[in-house]
Order: structure tokens, then sequence, then C-alpha cells
């Protein structure tokens, strides 16, 4: 006789099933395309429609794990899911495994609607759907509780959750290792050689990188540099496979590979770039020096239309950003980027091109994965977080940040080096001031400027006295602005502030 699954017993019979589904759909999509997997669909899409409010707690809660933590709320909620149907399908297991199979196709459809989708992007899900629902079937028509609560029924049932779990395991583990044998960019990284550079960067004095212990490099490393993007996958691009396109209002459509840029003279910049969803006092921000490709002069080749007025550029995984073509054209440090401090740029950071325009927010000028130029106007066309309420034209602001001492740091009386960084790209640091609790603004010691685009450190020494005190600083910027003390938010176009510490003195 086939008995019905306990309630712990459907759950997790459900959960095996709907591992499958994810297991064998990531199989399937190593050989369609990685970005089909059901599972990326679905962080895509979530994403996609994340709301501001969530999406900027997001990123305060978690900075750059923000896909780790997204992938781990996912599994959360899939887990729940797939319990729910797993009761249902204690009543019906025809019920259970229609849902199953009605999800996989929903989620087949939401991967057609994905913006690089073509019509193989549905297989995966179909294919999972298919073998999740099977799954379903089979575990719920097994022999299940038996009276006793033992005995081979139980067992039975038991060896049949597990097989169906390792089976779905093992299917995505082969989905992994066949996606990065037959996508895998390690080995083209590793053949990249760095153009020669005709304009290269000056370089980075003793002056300009103060040795203060804990206090910010002026050069960030690679692997520290913030990430903050769309992509719960990461594009998986060859230079062979990389292509550029250029169009719209220009005179003449272009169409780049990595040949033709190697035939163009490769200049090399020091570039500070900050994240729109930085907030006061925070550390979306780093110095790189970028090698590759005047924008300005790829656009001159296109000639584009005195009436254009934006960039829209694209990424190969669908995301836009909106540039103003005036902050491109005739800068010589806006660059079709493919080195990242003297070595290619790491897969996480845009490889193998990408977009870095100084003085402006990540979200309208540093797309990674760029496969795409639109010269167009800011009327007619919106970028993807300016559809979602950002400003379309972002300009950095002026701000500084406390690195040392410590937040909440214990220090002895008598002198204290207090130091940080201040930026203001496009417009340059002139002055540092620090303030002590409520008394006067001092006046900081500046690092050499190395340009208008970069950060610069400072340093002051305090003479601290015994007592809890809070710590402000405020920069003020080429143009002789003081930082503003007005504390908002992130949205819609970058936050404001003074930061602050709080310090005991023994």
């Amino acid at each position: 006789m086939v008995r019905t699954p306990g309630r712990t017993g459907a759950a997790v019979a459900a959960t095996a099933a709907a591992a499958t589904v994810l297991g064998v759909g990531h199989l399937v999509a190593a050989l369609v395309d990685p970005n089909a997997s059901p599972f990326y669909v679905l962080g895509a899409t979530v994403i996609d429609h994340t709301p501001k409010w969530l999406k900027d707690n997001a990123i305060r809660w978690f900075g750059t794990n923000d896909k780790l933590a997204l992938a781990i709320t996912m599994a959360v909620v899939m887990v729940l899911a797939a319990a729910l149907i797993g009761q249902l399908a204690r009543r019906s297991p025809a019920l259970g495994a229609g849902i199953l199979a009605g999800l996989g196709v929903a989620v087949a459809v939401l991967a057609l609607l994905r913006p690089s989708a073509t019509p193989g992007f549905a297989i995966p899900s179909l294919v999972g759907a298919v073998a999740g629902a099977a799954a379903l079937w089979l575990l719920f028509r097994a022999p299940a509780d038996h009276p006793s609560g033992e005995g081979p029924a139980r067992r039975t049932f038991l060896l049949a959750v597990a097989g169906v779990a390792a089976g779905a395991a093992a299917a995505g583990a082969a989905g992994r290792f066949l996606g990065s044998r037959l996508r895998d960019i390690t080995a083209d990284r590793a053949a990249f050689v760095l153009p020669p550079v005709a304009d290269p960067a000056p370089p980075v004095l003793p002056e300009m990188d103060l040795p203060v212990s804990g206090l910010t490099r002026f050069v960030t490393p690679a692997d520290e540099f913030y990430r903050i993007d769309t992509a719960l996958q990461l594009p998986a691009l060859t230079r062979a496979q990389w292509r550029l396109r250029i169009h719209g209002m220009v005179d003449r459509e272009l169409e780049l590979d990595f040949e033709d840029l190697r035939a163009r003279p490769a200049v090399a910049a020091t570039i500070t770039l900050t994240c729109v969803s930085n907030e006061v006092g925070g550390d979306l921000a780093g110095t790189a020096t970028w090698t590759g490709y005047r924008l300005t002069d790829l656009l001159a080749d296109a000639g584009p239309s005195s009436e254009a007025d934006m960039i829209l550029s694209r990424s190969v995984d669908g995301f836009t950003a909106g540039t103003p073509l005036d902050a491109v054209l005739g800068n010589p440090d806006a660059l079709l980027a493919v080195a990242m401090n003297g070595a290619a740029l790491p897969v996480a950071h845009g490889y193998p091109a990408r977009m870095v325009v100084p003085g402006l927010y990540g979200y309208v000028s540093a797309t990674k994965w760029v496969v795409d130029l639109e010269v167009t106007r800011f009327d007619r066309a919106r970028a993807y977080w300016t559809e979602r309420g950002w400003a379309p034209r972002a300009p950095i602001k002026t701000a500084s940040r406390i690195d040392v001492p410590a937040a909440f740091a214990t220090l002895p009386a008598g002198p204290v080096t207090v130091a940080g960084v201040a930026w203001a790209q496009g417009r340059g640091i002139t002055g540092v001031e620090v303030q002590v609790d409520d008394g006067p603004w001092r006046p900081a010691t500046l690092a050499t400027a190395y340009s208008l685009d970069t950060w610069r450190q400072w340093t002051w020494i305090w003479d601290a006295p015994p007592g809890t005190h809070t710590l402000r600083v405020r920069a003020v910027d080429g143009t002789g602005a003081v930082q503003t003390e007005a504390r908002v938010t992130p949205f819609p176009d970058g936050a404001t502030g003074r930061h602050n510490r709080v310090v005991t003195v023994r």
C-alpha cells in the first residue's frame, strides 16, 4: 500500500524536487547560455523589480555582499515555497507536480523577457520543470510513512529523496563545471597582453600616498575595489567574442573588435570612481589606473550629431547607462578601458571592456562588459536606473571621510593622527577641515594632489584631551564650495552630509 508522506517528509521531498528544477535547468543552461539558468533568471528579475527603498537598504546593510545576501534570501524563499507545494502534493501528487511544472513555465517566460534573451533561453527552465515535476510525482508515489515510523517503506522513501537531492546537486555541479569549461575566460584573461601605452598616466608620488596606518591607500588594489552592479552572474565574454557597436545619431555606424582597438593608440589615466549608493562616510569609492582607448576618439570616427546629448551604453547582459555626451567629448580621460592597475580587467570589473568617465557616478558612466554605444538624446531614451527614478545626470558631489581613528576607538590622551580622504571629481579638493565636538574648524594638511579626478588624502594632528569626543570632517572643492552639512540619502543623485566619528580618550 502506498501511504502519503507526513508533513515533514512532504516538505523535504518537494524541496528535493524543486532543487531538481534548478539543478537540471542549470545543467541545460551551460549548453544554451549560462544567463538562462532558472536561478539566475529569477535573481535578475528580482533585482530588476526590487523597490528603490529595498535596494538602498540592501547596499547599506550588505555593501558589496548584496548578491550573496540576495542568493541566500532566494534560497530560503524557494525552500518555503517548496514546503508549501509539498503539503498540497500530500492531497494530490498530480496537483503538486502541476504547480511545480507551472512555476517552471513561468520562469521560462521570465527568461524570454531578459534583455539579452534568445528563444533558447526558455529551454533550461522548461526541461528543469519537467524533471522536477517528474521527481515530485515519483517521490509522492513511493512508499512513505510506515505505521510504526520505521521499516522498509520509510527507508525506501528516504533513499528516494536522497537520490533525487543528490541528482539535483550533481546536475547543478555539472552545469557549473561545463559552463566554466565551455565559456571559461580564465585562459583568455591570462593571455591578455597590456597594449603599448602611448600616453601613460603620471606616476603616483610618495607625497600623494601618505604612510599612515589605517589610511586608505591612494591606489585601490583590484581585489579590494568595490563592486556594485545588477549582475547576479558575471557575464563571460572573451575578447574574440566581444564587439562594440557605435550607432544612433551618428554619420557612420561602427562595429569594432579587439583587433580594431589594438590598432589604436592606448592611453592610461588614474581616476577615482564613486557609486551613487555610497552613504556619507561609506567605502563605495576607489581609485585605479585604467588603460584603454579614448571614447572621444571612437565617437569622432562615428561622427556624432550636433543634436545628440547622450550616450546610451549597454552591457552584454542588457544593463544600460545614460552618459551626458559633453562629459565624454573632448575629455581625454573618458575611456573604453581594457585594463586595471596594469593587468587585464577582472571579470567582476567588466572584462573584456568597460566605460570609465571621470566626474560622474557609476550608474551613468561606468558600464561594465560594454558592447553597445548608442548616440541619442535624454528626451528620447532612458537608462536602467533613470527608469527607476534616479537622476539622468549625476555629477559626483563633494565628499570626505575619516579613516583613522576607527569609529568608537579608545585612544590615549595626547597627540593623535586623524586622517582620511576627500574627493570632488572634476573640481578637485583644495581644503579639508576637522572639527572636534562643537569647536572651531581646523585646517588639515593635504597630501599632494594627483589630479582633479582623484581623491586626496589628508591628515590632522589632534592634541586629544580625556573624554568622549565627536570628530567631523568637511572638504572644500576647487570652486571654493564647502561640503554641505545637509544630510540627504543617495537617492536620487548622491548622498550629502559630513562624516563624523565618536572616540573615547583616556
